[in-house]
């Protein structure tokens, strides 16, 4: 299991390195609700993986304007096509994130980070 790592570019004068973190298939993520994060999954394989993104706390919401609740207990999930990028912005599915975030279904080749800022 493996803390996927953030890296804060704004925060460094030029040039950074991009260290991403290999997926196991049973990850973290730090969710921070007061910044602008970024989560970036790059699948280096010849097949299309979906990783899921779930809270261990999340179950349902009632958000505004929705006339009821959305089960979110079973997570977000992120397709990822073979030799594609796919990036979400964090706070847009803060609902999934309550709790410690468990990012599953990463497999060996398939990395991942987090930009903030």
């Amino acid at each position: 299991m493996a803390v996927i790592k953030t890296i804060a570019p704004f925060a460094t004068n030029g040039k950074f390195a991009v260290a991403p973190t290999a997926l196991t298939g049973a990850d973290t993520l730090v969710y921070s609700s007061g910044k602008l994060q970024t989560l970036y999954l790059y699948n280096t394989t010849g097949a299309s993986v979906t990783v899921v993104i779930d809270g261990d706390a999340g179950t349902t919401v009632a958000p505004p304007g929705q006339g009821g609740t959305i089960d979110v207990s079973g997570g977000y999930s992120i397709a990822i096509p073979a030799g594609t990028v796919q990036a979400v912005a964090l706070s847009s599915i803060r609902n999934f994130l309550q709790g410690t975030v468990n990012v599953t279904g990463g497999v060996a080749g398939v990395t991942a980070w987090i930009q903030e800022g």
